[in-house]
């Protein structure tokens, strides 16, 4: 992978990580449509990937910096009883949720990669990814008139919601899009779904990167290497903060068929990238 072909992927994870659309996928597909050699079951592909998702991970912490503080002033008790309380409740919420993924991540996650990283079976998920947002959509209205907030959801609510974000395993697969998706089956709306999904996403990525960083030290990757990681890691921070604020400012002003652009650009890519490649 050359310094430009780095950056690019940069670019395009940090635009797309936070869109339900998949970043892994378009990471797979989009050079693949470009004729690039690079291959997505390469023993390095997956660490830098995950280390493109550390600058993400800053990009949330810093566009979500007063949520976290709100919840940690809140648990630490400096707000009141009351906010106390449902501020450790939100905590538990987030933590229920993470199990899953910490799970079957551990198990299945280098099973499931190596089985269906390639290029057509990719564009089949990104495909899939558009009919699972097109589904949720037309669930989303029965519930439109019952929102609820996120200290509202139950912990079951937040289980499901946490094996929803396990569809994230399959390249293709949106792990934004599937959280957001569990949370407005579960009556949430689309930008509390969001912001639920952004926060979860900070611990998965942080246990992520510190495991990718170890298989990046394991497998000897060149020292020169590490600078290119190094920047395409900020750019893809940079580009991943800008997308955040775009996204949630679309998901505030849309509460109504806000998953139907993705969904029919997801369709559309993954069948038009599937011709391509099966001819």
């Amino acid at each position: 992978m050359s310094f430009l072909q780095a950056i690019f992927i940069a670019i395009l994870q940090g635009a797309t990580e936070l869109f339900p659309v998949s970043s892994l996928g378009h990471a797979v597909v989009i050079p693949a449509l470009l004729g690039w050699l690079i291959n997505p079951q390469d023993q390095t592909f997956l660490p830098f990937i995950v280390m493109l998702h550390f600058g993400t991970m800053f990009a949330l912490l810093i566009f979500f910096w007063k949520d976290w503080q709100a919840l940690t002033r809140g648990v630490m008790g400096k707000e009141g009883p009351a906010i106390r309380e449902q501020s450790i409740y939100v905590v538990l919420l987030l933590v229920i949720a993470t199990l899953p993924a910490i799970i079957i991540g551990s198990i299945l996650e280098s099973f499931i990669r190596g089985l269906f990283s390639t290029p057509e079976m990719v564009s089949i998920f990104l495909i899939c990814n558009g009919l699972m947002l097109f589904a949720a959509e037309k669930l989303r209205k029965k519930n439109q008139n019952s929102i609820i907030a996120i200290a509202d959801l139950t912990p079951k609510d937040a289980l499901i919601i946490g094996c929803f974000q396990c569809l994230a395993f399959f390249p293709g697969l949106s792990r934004s899009g599937a959280t957001i998706v569990g949370g407005v089956i579960h009556k949430l709306s689309y930008e509390n779904a969001a912001r639920f999904s952004f926060l979860l996403a900070l611990p998965i990525i942080f246990a992520a990167t510190i495991h990718q960083t170890w298989k990046i030290y394991k497998h000897n990757i060149p020292i020169e290497n590490f600078g290119t990681i190094f920047i395409a890691t900020i750019v893809g921070g940079v580009t991943a903060l800008i997308s955040t604020t775009l996204i949630m400012k679309y998901f505030h002003n849309h509460e109504k068929l806000a998953l139907t652009p993705f969904s029919f650009y997801c369709i559309a890519l993954g069948s038009i990238s599937l011709l391509i490649f099966l001819i």
